[in-house]
């Protein structure tokens, strides 16, 4: 059974940074893309970055220039910096990784992350 587990969050104020990690427990292979998602209150959830396993990366324009996704192949981790954060930025952050080959995909548990004016 994978399961993905973020840590990293928390509350900072304006103008400040965060570092979140999502890693994988149990066997996992294959993995196509990594991503991080966020939802705030009220709103949809939105895709704010990804990385593909050949380490070309994309990101919502919101964030451009202040997030940086990575990730460690080896460690089956993904990584969030977040830096410049904006009160609205503040929202539950999901990690999301897809398959190649499959259509299975895992979503993390989420972390709160919020960010005072």
């Amino acid at each position: 059974q994978v399961q993905l587990v973020e840590s990293g969050g928390g509350l900072v104020q304006a103008g400040g940074s965060l570092r979140l990690s999502c890693s994988a427990s149990g066997s996992i292979f294959n993995i196509n893309t990594m991503d991080w998602y966020r939802q705030a209150p009220g709103k949809q959830r939105e895709l704010v970055a990804t990385i593909t396993s050949g380490g070309r990366t994309n990101y919502a324009d919101s964030v451009k220039g202040r997030f940086t996704i990575s990730s460690d192949n080896v460690k089956n981790t993904v990584y969030l910096q977040m830096n410049s954060l904006k009160p609205e930025d503040t929202a539950v952050y999901y990690c999301h990784y897809t398959m190649r080959w499959s259509a299975l995909d895992y979503w993390g548990q989420g972390t709160q992350v919020t960010v005072s004016s």
